[in-house]
């Protein structure tokens, strides 16, 4: 969906030396995928646009240690998916504070229960993820978890990449489906951002 790498690596190189051309090039080939993306881990249109306009400033701010990316898709999907954690972890860390000023009561430290919370999203993951047929299951760890694209999934599986798409989406819908079955809101906002 992207460019080549070659390309990427020239495109870079002309964005180090602030050409705006370029950067237009990245930005409309990976613009709408960043997108996409965001919004698949806020649900929040708003959050996802903001969250492109982030990533690309990012970019665009890095100077010479833009020439360092080797695969810009997957940068721009680690950076969007750090970014967007730290969305939700704010968003999170709001609704306890509204709700700890709402009932006048101080929490002394939240970094425990914190660490504990992801804990246990994770194993509520983790069983989502175990609950899933076998080549469900085998598709969302490659792709979700992984991060490789349906036709390199598909080649591992020795399946179609429509198949492997089939497969994956329908275990996004099982996952997510779990998760909200099994815990609260704030802990769905952190889990996302794992699915």
């Amino acid at each position: 969906m992207g460019g080549s790498p070659k390309d990427n690596g020239k495109l870079l190189a002309d964005i180090a030396r602030r050409d705006q051309k370029a950067f237009r090039m990245i930005y409309d080939t990976y613009g709408k995928k960043v997108y996409t993306y965001a919004l698949q881990l806020l649900h929040s249109e708003t959050e996802a646009e903001e969250m492109v306009q982030d990533v690309f400033l990012k970019l665009w701010l890095m100077g010479d240690r833009i020439l360092e990316i080797g695969n810009l898709e997957s940068y721009l999907r680690t950076t969007t998916k750090h970014r967007s954690l730290n969305v939700l972890r704010r968003l999170v860390l709001e609704g306890r504070m509204e709700k700890a000023l709402g009932q006048e009561w101080k929490e002394e430290n939240t970094e425990m229960e914190d660490e504990i919370l992801i804990q246990d999203v994770r194993d509520i993951l983790n069983r989502a993820i175990e609950s899933l047929p076998k080549q469900q299951k085998e598709a969302y760890i490659l792709c979700q978890q992984r991060g490789l694209k349906y036709e390199e999934a598909a080649q591992q599986l020795n399946l179609s990449p429509l198949t492997v798409q089939t497969h994956v989406k329908r275990a996004l819908r099982s996952v997510r489906a779990f998760v909200k079955a099994n815990t609260d809101i704030a802990a769905i906002l952190i889990i996302l951002k794992l699915v």
